[in-house]
């Protein structure tokens, strides 16, 4: 897998469009793969796919549709990550966990009970 080289950051939002248009057309030749039959496997119409090459606005569901076509959506992982807990999340878990820890043994109450007094009445 390579790294890529594109400042994505850099480019407004058309640009990024048609970049993205252009990565997907690579992937799809790299599978050697016709728009048209990623068009079928995609249940689309074959223009949708050469305007989604072609760098014109899709949908997100179009888009996931291409990409499962091609066997690709591996390249969605970037999109998830694991929330990682923060310093203060880790901080009281230790300390929660330690009170847990150090539950102290309760007073122990004597087995015989002492008779009581006798009434004086």
């Amino acid at each position: 897998m390579s790294t890529s080289n594109i400042n994505w950051k850099i480019l407004k939002d058309a640009q990024i469009v048609e970049q993205l248009g252009k990565e997907l057309r690579r992937m799809r030749l790299e599978r050697n793969l016709s728009q048209a039959k990623v068009a079928e496997r995609a249940g689309l119409d074959r223009t949708t796919v050469v305007k989604l090459e072609a760098g014109r606005a899709a949908t997100l569901l179009t888009l996931v549709q291409v990409l499962r076509a091609m066997d690709k959506l591996d390249v969605l992982d970037g999109f998830h990550e694991e929330p990682q807990p923060t310093p203060y999340q880790l901080v009281e878990a230790q300390a929660k966990y330690q009170r847990k820890q150090r539950k102290r043994a309760g007073r122990q109450k004597p087995d015989i009970t002492p008779p009581k007094p006798k009434s004086t009445w």
